[in-house]
């Protein structure tokens, strides 16, 4: 990777889930809750201590010190939703008459 992503701003959008611009000026909505495991990441499970994020060092940072690295969030992807077959699309046949 030449490019370098940095954080620069950083917005709170409910649960564990955080808005972040790059310094590419490029967006994405992150839920960071599959990566709260381990004794430091503990105290983020709580909605209220999550939201006390800030940005520091390029990053998303808590007050005990918890950190995601910037280039780990700059290539996160969303996994993908399972397709859902609907029955009603199924049933939807056109007779001929």
């Amino acid at each position: 990777m030449t490019f370098l992503p940095s954080v620069v701003h950083a917005e709170y959008c409910g649960g564990h889930r955080i808005r972040i611009t790059f310094n590419d000026h490029s967006q994405k909505t992150i839920d960071f809750l599959h990566w709260l495991e381990g004794p430091v990441f503990e105290p983020l499970k709580s909605p209220e201590y999550f939201r006390r994020f800030f940005i520091d060092g390029g990053t998303v940072v808590w007050p005990n010190g918890a950190d995601i690295a910037p280039e780990t969030l700059f290539e996160y992807k969303e996994p993908e939703k399972p397709f859902i077959n609907r029955p009603e699309q199924a049933l939807r046949k056109t007779r001929r008459r």
